[in-house]
């Protein structure tokens, strides 16, 4: 564990929890989102791509999204405000935990994220109005490379905590995985 970052590992092989350590004084808060010394235990590539999400409605699910071939990526997921249900799918070919998922909340106040490894899907569900998240990327977003699962495949039987009010076309139109799927 560093003065800053504890990597917590979790039953899926390289996924991994990370609480965050809060400096809070009369001047306000400080907390260490991202570290290339701490992270490279864990991740062999830079940081290439930072985005920011923001969702307007309680239930909302966003996923299950991944890229493939030479755009696979590493994801480090932290929720700025709100609350949300995050869910890693992992989809590793020759994986001992192919198809299985792992999920956490994240939560502003909680400071913590997630850490997930190439080869896995990923998506949240809303727990609360407006929640905004970042995600650093070890990988260059390519829109010929990107796919998704249908976050409502009963194969992989994720357990939305909350009611689902709504998922974007592009989300529910992917497809629902196959028998002959042997992952990525």
């Amino acid at each position: 564990m560093s003065a800053y970052l504890n990597f917590i590992e979790t039953p899926l092989k390289d996924l991994y929890q990370i609480e965050r350590k809060l400096i809070d004084d009369n001047r306000g808060q400080f907390t260490r989102l991202y570290c290339a010394n701490e992270f490279k235990k864990f991740v062999n590539s830079n940081i290439m791509q930072t985005n920011f999400s923001m969702t307007k409605k309680k239930g909302t699910i966003r996923g299950l999204h991944y890229q493939i071939s030479t755009f696979k990526e590493d994801k480090i997921v932290t929720c700025l405000e709100g609350k949300v249900f995050d869910v890693a799918v992992d989809l590793r070919k020759g994986s001992k935990t192919f198809l299985k998922w792992y999920s956490i909340i994240l939560d502003h106040k909680l400071k913590n994220s997630i850490l997930i490894p190439k080869g896995f899907a990923h998506g949240f569900q809303s727990l609360t109005q407006k929640t905004t998240l970042l995600y650093f990327h070890t990988n260059f977003y390519n829109v010929n490379y990107e796919n998704g699962i249908n976050p409502l495949d009963k194969k992989i039987n994720i357990k939305w905590p909350i009611d689902v009010k709504n998922i974007s076309k592009k989300d529910k139109n992917y497809n629902f995985l196959q028998n002959d799927f042997i992952g990525i």
